[in-house]
């Protein structure tokens, strides 16, 4: 074979990058930045990831207002029980409690501004019952009542170990209390897995865009002429919009730990998020060739989604306690398992769009 013959014959190799699918991957996600609102979505999402150790601290006060100090609220108690109130006050952090003989006083010391709420006790049938008075309308409103309802389960604590001898049925034990980081929970138990879930859902929606506006403005029929399957066509929108989701993922992790929040098995995690955006992804693509049309589609992938993920919550491990057990390194045998069941569960919702997507091609769109 003469050098001719080998230049012309390497030429007819198939090249990957020229392969149609991978053509409208590369043209499904340089379009992306036409839209607005999905690149507004991801500033904020690149925003909150690369400052996140600046904004947990405003964010946790959110999530938790009583993790944030502002100063000592006083209350105060009054009535039969109000000994109760004020020991386990002593107990707690930020919170001051002054005693009134009389109820009246209690009420007209708040009313003169004396005291940030009033706690007005009283036994009914053996019940400690507490009427609480708070501003209803003040900056620090939040932070008062969150501050009373931690003193009010205090109480509850220490009345049921004091009087757990003298019942007659076996009650839940009381746990001991966790002096824990209200930090690391919101950082871990929220921040990153709203960073990890919120790619795949957006990659969801976009891939329903992309599917029924091609449909609408008449380019399916083009594509389909070149001639490209309607199977090559959802396999070319599912790739872009499903390796999308992992980039995004990985570059939130990269920007965590640039900020001092260490993720750990980013491996595992990615996994997950590659599962999920496969999930969604191949939703939005069926929902497309169903409907046909951008609104109703949008409208069913919206419902259906939340459907799908609300029941989730029956899972023996919810999709956000994997990730923040995967995140901080406490993953069990379990967590591993559901891992794996969303790996299993995302094969299988991919080959079953690309069996629709052959049903489908010969009756056209």
């Amino acid at each position: 074979m003469s050098e001719r013959d080998e230049r012309e014959s390497g030429s007819r190799l198939p090249n990957p990058l020229r392969d149609p699918r991978v053509v409208i991957a590369r043209r499904d996600v340089a379009s992306l930045s036409r839209e607005k609102t999905i690149v507004l979505a991801l500033f904020i999402q690149l925003f909150v990831a690369a400052f996140s150790s600046f904004l947990v601290v405003g964010l946790t006060s959110l999530y938790d207002p009583g993790s944030v100090s502002a100063g000592e609220i006083v209350v105060g108690v009054s009535g039969e029980h109000a000994d109760a109130l004020v020991d386990a006050a002593r107990q707690q952090d930020g919170v001051r409690a002054v005693g009134y003989n009389t109820t009246e006083a209690a009420r007209e010391a708040y009313l003169e501004g004396q005291l940030h709420a009033a706690l007005l006790t009283a036994d009914t049938g053996g019940r400690i019952t507490v009427d609480v008075l708070a501003p209803e309308e003040n900056i620090r409103t939040t932070l008062i009542v969150t501050e009373v309802r931690d003193l009010l389960e205090a109480v509850e604590r220490n009345e049921r170990v004091a009087r757990a001898q003298y019942l007659d049925r076996q009650t839940v034990p009381v746990p001991n209390p966790i002096d824990a980081s209200p930090y690391f929970g919101f950082t871990y138990t929220v921040l990153v897995p709203l960073l990890l879930f919120l790619p795949p859902f957006i990659s969801g929606s976009i891939a329903v865009d992309a599917f029924t506006e091609e449909v609408e403005r008449g380019t399916m029929e083009l594509l389909r002429v070149a001639p490209v399957t309607l199977v090559d066509i959802v396999d070319g929108k599912a790739m872009g919009m499903i390796a999308i989701a992992p980039l995004q993922a990985g570059l939130w992790i990269v920007l965590l730990g640039v900020n001092g929040i260490s993720v750990a098995n980013p491996l595992s995690l990615l996994v997950v998020v590659t599962a999920f955006a496969t999930v969604v992804v191949v939703l939005g693509l069926l929902l497309g060739i169903l409907a046909g049309k951008r609104r109703q589609a949008q409208l069913l992938y919206s419902v259906v989604v939340l459907f799908v993920f609300g029941t989730l919550v029956f899972l023996p491990e919810h999709p956000a306690t994997t990730v923040a057990k995967l995140a901080v390194d406490s993953a069990t045998t379990l967590t591993y398992a559901h891992v794996a069941g969303y790996a299993v569960a995302a094969t299988l919702a991919y080959l079953l769009a690309r069996v629709v997507a052959r049903r489908t091609d010969p009756e056209g769109l």
